[in-house]
């Protein structure tokens, strides 16, 4: 913390402690202070603000003990944090919470007399809507997106989808691939907040007789999602009769190969000025990636400020076998070149869809939700849509009812789980239990998410801000 000068020398001494007690905090509780550090930071904040705000010396004073009393939270034994931390979180919530709904419902009345009396009573209605009710309009100006938005992304995607294949196709006629599509959120309408990015699938056609999906449990490498493809049967179709075989790395398709080989023949070589110019937008590859993304602003012309946001499109060469799909992603399975990633993705959306047509539920509404406030809270931010869907999975295990009455409580019971998830260190997919997908999280992004929920089990409205 940075002082000025004009500050008292005591003041100065006491930001050096509370420096101490922040930088070395997490050392002395370990992970499990996520919700301890929060604690100390709000008192810290509170310290500062009655130190600046204070007069004299003896209100001052009263004012930092009562600081150091929440401070001494930090020094607690781990039971006793385990037992209290609950409580002193809720406290500092529930204060700022009721704070806030006064503010908000004790505006002043000196505002332009031009504002109209319907746009207060409208800052009023939010302070006594119920959690369905904040939930429901979150859904709606949140996390579902404008159709007219969806159909605009959808068919920009499309046009650079047909202009890509229709370049392969005429510079590299033998190569053997499927249609290109659109896949991902956007098609499936998962896609929250803006339609800001799209995948472009790109399927390679494989010779059944001359190559084989290893399983990842049965490779040296016994990952789970980490497959491999093998060249087979060479003994009787020697190397060369498949156009895939200059992409083999001891024995099996590299995936690396093929990300590289397509970065070369889509990235480089396409003339994107010439597509800009045609679809009425600019198109330039984003550099210094592993994966093969593409930039779409709206406007031909480099260096046009436009208020649209830019729309992300991603290539992704693939492999399909019956139900499995293996994706070319080598930022997942770094550092095997060889290796596949197994996509669960289209399971997870085939099982969420299923339960929901069966039951009338709303497990996809509540998945759109978790994902907008997880990528507009910094907090939640590094918890991705995969295991929100695998949380939603696992719950409907034990709950049935995932009726739009029920939206409420699904949402609290989810924020609920994912604190279980989250102090356990591990969330196992549902289709894969060997993987566990917070197992990517560092130790700092594990304290501030439980910070977070820890604070929303009580007041879980401070979500949906």
């Amino acid at each position: 913390m940075n002082f000025q000068g004009s500050r008292r020398r005591g003041e100065d001494s006491i930001a050096v402690v509370i420096d101490f007690l922040l930088s070395n905090a997490q050392l002395v509780l370990g992970v499990g202070g996520a919700a301890v550090l929060g604690i100390a930071t709000l008192a810290v904040k509170r310290l500062i603000e009655r130190a600046g705000r204070a007069a004299d010396d003896e209100k001052v004073k009263q004012k930092m003990a009562e600081s150091w009393e929440e401070l001494s939270l930090v020094s607690a034994s781990p039971t006793m944090i385990k037992k209290g931390i609950e409580g002193a979180v809720m406290k500092h919530v529930a204060k700022a919470a009721r704070q806030q709904k006064a503010d908000l419902s004790q505006q002043p009345q000196t505002s332009s007399p031009e504002v109209p009396s319907k746009s207060k009573s409208k800052r009023l209605q939010l302070c006594v809507l119920s959690l369905q009710e904040r939930l429901q309009q979150y859904y709606r100006t949140r996390a579902a997106l404008a159709p007219d938005e969806v159909r605009r992304a959808q068919s920009l995607a499309v046009d650079i989808c047909t202009e890509i294949q229709a370049f392969l196709h005429s510079r590299l006629p033998d190569m053997p691939l499927g249609e290109m599509s659109l896949g991902g959120s956007l098609l499936d309408d998962l896609q929250v907040v803006s339609a800001d990015h799209a995948c472009l699938l790109v399927p390679l056609q494989l010779e059944a007789s001359l190559w084989r999906l290893i399983p990842g449990e049965e490779t040296l490498l016994t990952h789970p999602l980490h497959w491999m493809v093998r060249r087979v049967n060479l003994e009787y179709f020697p190397r060369g009769l498949s156009y895939w075989d200059r992409y083999l790395v001891g024995g099996y398709l590299s995936a690396e190969a093929v990300v590289n080989m397509f970065s070369k023949a889509v990235m480089e070589n396409i003339n994107w000025l010439s597509i800009s110019s045609t679809l009425d937008c600019l198109v330039r590859p984003v550099q210094g990636g592993p994966d093969l993304r593409l930039e779409i602003r709206p406007g031909n012309e480099e260096g046009a400020e436009s208020s649209d946001p830019p729309l992300f499109i991603s290539l992704l060469p693939l492999l399909r076998e019956e139900d499995v799909v293996l994706t070319a992603q080598p930022e997942l399975t770094s550092p095997w070149v060889n290796a596949w990633h197994l996509s669960l993705y289209p399971w997870e959306n085939r099982r969420l869809a299923r339960l929901d047509n069966a039951d009338d539920g709303h497990r996809r509404h509540v998945l759109k939700i978790l994902k907008a406030v997880c990528r507009l809270n910094p907090s939640l931010r590094a918890l991705g849509a995969a295991p929100l869907a695998n949380l939603i999975l696992h719950l409907s295990d034990s709950e049935s009812d995932w009726s739009e009455i029920s939206l409420d409580v699904r949402f609290q019971q989810c924020v609920t789980e994912l604190i279980g998830y989250l102090e356990q260190g591990a969330l196992h997919s549902y289709f894969k239990p060997a993987v566990n997908l917070l197992s990517g999280l560092s130790e700092d992004q594990v304290d501030q998410m439980g910070f977070m929920l820890y604070c929303a089990v009580s007041e879980p409205e401070i979500l949906l801000i």
